[in-house]
């Protein structure tokens, strides 16, 4: 496979405002990358067996869940384009499997679910599955670690 040829920000920036460069030049550009979100499931991801510093730099430890140790339990990560759709990611996996929620961002797009390896990674496979098949989302693989 051939790979594209790199450019310099002098030739972005030409190819960009075209016609309007040569007004713009010397002149403090601002540019922001914006991300149109599409109907993807971007990461589907279990973690077979945690430790506990998994579960606090996740914050699994804290909230609804403060007091509970999930050391030795499963994590899946799952995220979302358009981020609403975690909240019905969150209801199949829950509906799917027995795991729990640990976290649901519906402004980032992100699941995090926890519980038994199998569970988890049944929760994660049927959601990414639904996704795909039901709700015609472009999904990725469901990797293990």
């Amino acid at each position: 496979m051939e790979r594209a040829a790199r450019i310099t920000k002098q030739e972005l920036l030409e190819r960009i405002f075209h016609d309007d460069f040569e007004n713009l030049k010397g002149k403090r550009l601002r540019m922001t990358r914006v991300r149109v979100p599409g109907k993807e499931v971007c990461l589907a991801h279990v973690i077979s067996r945690s430790e506990t510093r998994i579960y606090q730099n996740l914050a699994l430890h804290i909230g609804a869940h403060e007091g509970e140790d999930h050391t030795g339990e499963s994590i899946g990560l799952v995220r979302f384009t358009p981020w609403e759709a975690v909240v019905v990611a969150a209801d199949v996996a829950m509906k799917s499997a027995n795991v729990e929620l640990g976290f649901m961002d519906r402004f980032c797009g992100t699941l995090i679910i926890t519980g038994r390896l199998a569970e988890v990674q049944t929760a994660v496979e049927e959601v990414v599955r639904f996704f795909k098949e039901t709700l015609g989302f472009r999904t990725c693989e469901v990797h293990r670690s």
